[in-house]
């Protein structure tokens, strides 16, 4: 019997009843149904500010934590809110913890964007451009815009919507079946 595929799920968002946690956390209750395992990473909020002389052995326990859940999964699923036309900085604090370590390199990447229509770009612009920094192996088929707006919440926070579920399904599916690619550090 062949293991199942782990995917990190990865909110952007520290507010409580968050709609980009909610689309996470319903991708974790599909992921079975696509035959993959989905954890939700929670150490966003206690993750120190990034400081490059910190970046040095030995690492912060929690930096220790952020990439040692990147190593060990086969892909990433993110999901954030736009700030400010841009990732929140403590998103954006997560991802520059990920440029010192090697284990995002060649790792399988998508996002949710759950924003209203029209919005979210400014966060999508700068995602693409630090994962692609890291040498993350972006999955453009999985990378989608699925509007989510609070009424699609039900009961414990998570989206109701029938065709939602579907998409993020079809969307762990993308990810876990996508491949890697070589990391350009590495020897050919």
């Amino acid at each position: 019997m062949s293991a199942v595929p782990m995917i990190l799920l990865l909110s952007g968002s520290l507010r409580a009843g968050s709609t980009n946690e909610a689309v996470l956390r319903t991708a974790q209750v599909v992921a079975p149904s696509v035959k993959v395992c989905a954890e939700m990473y929670d150490g966003l909020a206690v993750l120190p500010h990034f400081n490059p002389d910190d970046d040095t052995d030995p690492l912060p326990a929690p930096v220790v934590a952020l990439r040692a859940a990147i190593d060990r999964v086969a892909g990433i699923l993110i999901c954030a809110p736009e700030y400010a036309g841009t990732l929140p900085g403590s998103f954006k604090n997560l991802l520059d913890w990920t440029v010192g370590g090697t284990e995002i390199c060649d790792k399988p990447v998508a996002w949710v964007n759950a924003a209203a229509p029209g919005r979210g770009q400014g966060a999508e612009v700068t995602l693409r451009a630090v994962l692609e920094y890291t040498g993350a192996d972006i999955v453009e088929a999985a990378c989608v815009k699925l509007p989510v707006d609070r009424g699609m919440m039900g009961d414990g926070g998570l989206i109701d919507d029938v065709e939602l579920r579907r998409q993020l399904g079809q969307v762990l599916d993308l990810l876990v079946t996508s491949g890697g690619r070589a990391c350009a550090s590495d020897p050919v």
